[in-house]
């Protein structure tokens, strides 16, 4: 089957999966639906075989299985993919997060910012009106207040006045777009400044909040009722993982056969994924709280650096003042960025809360109460401490490569295999989550590193290493939910994140368009006073130079003799005819005039010469 065709197929496979959930009145997620597919797909009790086209009997059968798994209420491992589906699809880094909200931050600017670069005023009415929005976009821009309170409109006022007052209005009309937009930045990061200054001088401060003394509160509030949760959560994985080990010990056949045991490793997947997503968040709060206080110390040094340029001047080069100003904006809008981390941190706490909800009414206390009557609850810690100092020998195990922590400098880099969590006791004892401590030995197999339990669980697990990766392959397979949990992608490469996955998955929209192209995209910016001639320019300087009573003077010397180059132009003579209303001619007599005696006579007679005319007169012509 081509590639196109196969994900044609699998795409109707997920509408129609989706459709029917839909139709049972639940509404599922497309990326849910194909997550399920494939885990569906690859797990071996049901028989799919991914080397072979799909029949119409395999396809019903696949849609049947997953339409299922999808509507069970009383399983927990449904819980776990959602919460991981949620988690995925709504937490990121730090920088998106706040390149995200500043976008959105944007948007919501962008039409006043667009009435304002846009705005062609030219009466004092219409300039009063523009100035206004100017300190509305500034109040906006900052955060410092809103817009609607007098007081604080007052406020940004006189701060935006000191740095631009109403008259400069017509050099900002007459600017291109960009620089209006730069301009307007640069205003409201400077009246921001000023007014945080003021505020620290106690001279102003108008719907400003003491967001630093905000912050000091809340993330250690937030700090306490995270882990305050992921103790309660905690607690729960002693309660399950201790009943599934002695379930393991007893092997009591009445639990096995009503899938108490398959139900408690799922409510333990679900209670370690969850204790995960709260170990991310809380490590996302401590970082904030040393954001702030490194934040904090910048604030209060820019502000005496402030104090003492002031001091008590009337008037203070501005050179000197404004990059401090712009320094307190930003600051103040890194504790700003700080509030909306903590805002996002806690909602995605809150949130994870109902993926809880299976496991908590499947082993209520009155069922948890009875199967730990007689065992030993240890914590993680607990374990750990008791195996610390049972460590492997390496020369025990030839062609097998151990790291300690303590001979290691870059064991703090090193990225573990299941998260952590012994890969012998997840692969031989059917998919159970005990934390591994490297204290006990590292093992290095294939470029991956594997931590234990216990001296036992790693002599065993390095004998036949790739026997135990290959059943706990297997265990995700029957649980897919632990591919996300143990970060199992590189085996799997067929399951990607669901962040991926719902890329893979979105429909290629096609439709006929068109586009227009603006003849003049950018703003007209035409100079009337510029001139393409010289000697135009020449006489504007002329009348500039004001000659009247100035007096030119030159001189020439020796070098500079002959070496001007001197042009000029002329035009060229034209060819012109003029045309008569008659063309006419004259003809007059061709003269005849004959002489005789010009050879002379005797020598003693005098020569004697006659003239004959014989021309003929004109009016015989």
């Amino acid at each position: 089957m081509a590639y196109s065709q196969a994900e044609c197929v699998i795409k109707n496979i997920i509408r129609e999966i989706a459709q029917e959930c839909a139709d049972r009145g639940h509404s599922i997620s497309e990326t849910l639906v194909a997550f399920m597919v494939k885990a569906v797909v690859l797990d071996p009790r049901y028989e799919f075989n991914v080397d072979r086209t799909l029949t119409k009997t395999d396809v019903h059968k696949l849609i049947t299985i997953c339409v299922e798994r999808l509507l069970e209420t009383e399983r927990p491992s449904l819980d776990t993919i959602k919460m991981q589906v949620y988690f995925d699809l709504n937490y990121t880094s730090r920088a998106e997060f706040l390149a995200e909200h500043r976008c959105v931050l944007d948007s919501r600017l962008a039409p006043v910012c667009r009435e304002i670069t846009d705005s062609r005023a030219r009466k004092r009415d219409e300039l009063e009106c523009l100035y206004r929005k100017v300190v509305s976009y500034v109040l906006l821009h900052s955060g410092l207040g809103s817009p609607t309170e007098i007081g604080v409109v007052r406020e940004a006022t006189a701060a935006l006045q000191s740095v631009f007052p109403q008259m400069e209005l017509g050099t900002f009309l007459a600017l291109t777009k960009k620089d209006k937009e730069r301009q307007l930045s640069e205003l409201s990061m400077i009246v921001t400044g000023i007014r945080l200054f003021n505020k620290n001088c106690k001279k102003g401060g108008e719907g400003i909040d003491d967001l630093p003394a905000i912050l000091n509160e809340a993330v250690p509030a937030t700090k306490q009722n995270v882990e305050s949760e992921l103790q309660a959560t905690q607690q729960l994985i002693y309660h399950y993982t201790a009943i599934i080990e002695r379930l393991e010990k007893g092997r009591e056949q009445c639990y096995e056969e009503d899938g108490l045991h398959d139900k408690l490793k799922e409510a333990l997947f679900n209670v370690r994924q969850h204790e995960v997503f709260l170990r991310i968040i809380v490590t996302e709060i401590i970082t904030s709280a040393k954001q702030i206080d490194v934040l904090l110390c910048q604030l209060n040094k820019r502000m005496e650096d402030l104090n003492a340029i002031v001091k008590s001047k009337a008037a203070v080069p501005t050179a000197q003042v404004y990059p401090h100003f712009i320094v307190l904006s930003n600051l103040w809008t890194s504790f700003q960025d700080e509030m909306v981390l903590l805002s996002v941190f806690s909602n995605l706490v809150s949130n994870l809360y109902p993926y809880l909800g299976t496991h908590s009414q499947l082993f209520p206390d009155s069922v948890i109460g009875p199967l730990l009557e007689g065992v030993a609850v240890k914590t993680d810690e607990q374990r750990l401490s008791e195996v610390s100092e049972h460590k492997i020998n390496p020369s025990d195990f030839k062609n097998r490569e151990w790291i300690f922590p303590e001979t290691t400098r870059i064991y703090s880099q090193l990225t573990m295999q299941y998260r952590g969590f012994c890969a012998y006791a997840f692969a031989a004892r059917h998919g159970l989550l005990l934390r591994g401590s490297p204290d006990i030995g590292i093992l290095k197999h294939q470029e991956k590193y594997y931590t234990f339990s216990s001296k036992e669980a790693a002599s065993a697990f390095a004998q036949k290493p790739d026997y135990y990766i290959a059943k706990a392959a297997d265990e995700a397979k029957k649980s897919p939910e632990l591919i996300q949990l143990l970060e199992l992608h590189q085996q799997f490469s067929t399951i990607t994140p669901y962040t991926q996955a719902g890329r893979c998955l979105k429909p290629l929209a096609m439709c006929d368009s068109c586009t227009q192209t603006d003849t003049h995209i950018l703003e007209p910016n035409i100079v009337k006073s510029y001139e393409w001639n010289e000697w135009e320019l020449r006489r504007k300087a002329i009348k500039l130079a004001n000659l009247r009573q100035k007096v030119t003077r030159y001189m020439q010397t020796n070098l500079s003799h002959m070496r001007r180059d001197n042009t000029s132009q002329v035009y060229l003579p034209k060819n012109k005819a003029v045309q008569t209303k008659q063309d006419n001619s004259s003809y007059r007599p061709r003269p005849q005039v004959f002489y005789a005696g010009l050879r002379g006579g005797k020598i003693t007679a005098p020569t004697h010469v006659v003239k004959f005319n014989l021309t003929r007169a004109i009016d015989e012509t």
